[in-house]
């Protein structure tokens, strides 16, 4: 009798468990009819669709009041930032091996076939010194100057493929970002300095540093398509008593209205980055 009454109830929960599943007596399937099911099923597929359509509509109408040659909010970015290549702001390597500093190397080298005067010739001469103008439709398409790498003399890559890393004396590219319509006062350059007790000697090229108007102003990408921006190189002769020491340095954009010490942004008109060699 005990185990007869010990197994009734472990058939009525077996039971009870595969009817929560499947009801064959009332034909629900966890707990909803076939046109419960439907319905739920209806619903939620006409919501989704309600809501992909709501989306689609959003971005439908966005897309329709934005410029393709200029952007709608041009105010939170007035000035340019500063950028280096090649692109770390850690440059560690010994002159010695070659290893060491060939992806520096190579990522200059890649950086500059742009500026080769292959892929220049379709730009015309400029007027140095002044802002090269060119008034007309938004959609007009836009002539560039060129930016020949030549003028970045001994940082160029064309007499020294090493760019002065093999003799310890490495050269760093600068360029500003592009700001649609901007055109600075003054007569910008690129000033560097080193944090330490004695100043380092630098190079600039091309004129002692000096970015010319004429490549300004800039008319976006799909106007301006075949713009370069024009790039300063500082080589650091950097001697045997600085070796095994990592050196900061911070270039700025001086001598126009280009802000340069904003301390919420670090990039703002300039750049901090750090050199060690090793013999």
């Amino acid at each position: 009798m005990a185990n007869t009454e010990d197994k009734a109830p472990s058939k009525e929960n077996t039971s009870s468990w595969k009817d929560s599943i499947y009801n064959p007596r009332t034909g629900e399937l966890m707990g909803r009819t076939a046109s419960s099911w439907a319905l739920i099923l209806l619903f939620y597929l006409v919501f989704y669709c309600f809501l992909a359509g709501m989306f689609a509509l959003t971005m439908w109408v966005l897309l329709f009041t934005l410029d393709d040659y200029v952007p709608k909010y041009r105010d939170r970015v007035p000035y340019p930032g500063l950028v280096i290549r090649p692109n770390s702001l850690d440059i560690s390597f010994n002159k010695s091996d070659p290893l060491k500093y060939a992806q520096y190397v190579q990522h200059l080298e890649k950086f500059l076939e742009r500026y080769n005067d292959s892929a220049q010739e379709k730009n015309e001469n400029c007027i140095s010194g002044e802002f090269y103008l060119q008034d007309g439709p938004i959609s007009m398409v836009r002539r560039a100057c060129p930016f020949r790498r030549a003028l970045l003399s001994f940082c160029s890559g064309l007499s020294d493929t090493n760019y002065g890393y093999q003799e310890g004396k490495p050269c760093v590219i600068l360029k500003m970002n592009r700001i649609i319509g901007l055109k600075p006062d003054g007569e910008p350059y690129i000033n560097c300095t080193v944090k330490k007790d004695h100043p380092i000697q630098m190079y600039y090229s091309p004129n002692n540093g000096q970015i010319d108007k004429m490549f300004f102003p800039y008319y976006g990408k799909k106007a301006h398509e075949n713009y370069l921006q024009p790039l300063v190189a500082v080589k650091l002769l950097i001697t045997k008593e600085d070796y095994n020491k990592e050196l900061t340095v911070e270039c700025r954009i001086d001598g126009s209205n280009l802000r340069n010490n904003d301390e919420r942004d670090k990039f703002l008109g300039r750049v901090t980055f750090r050199v060690k060699v090793v013999e």
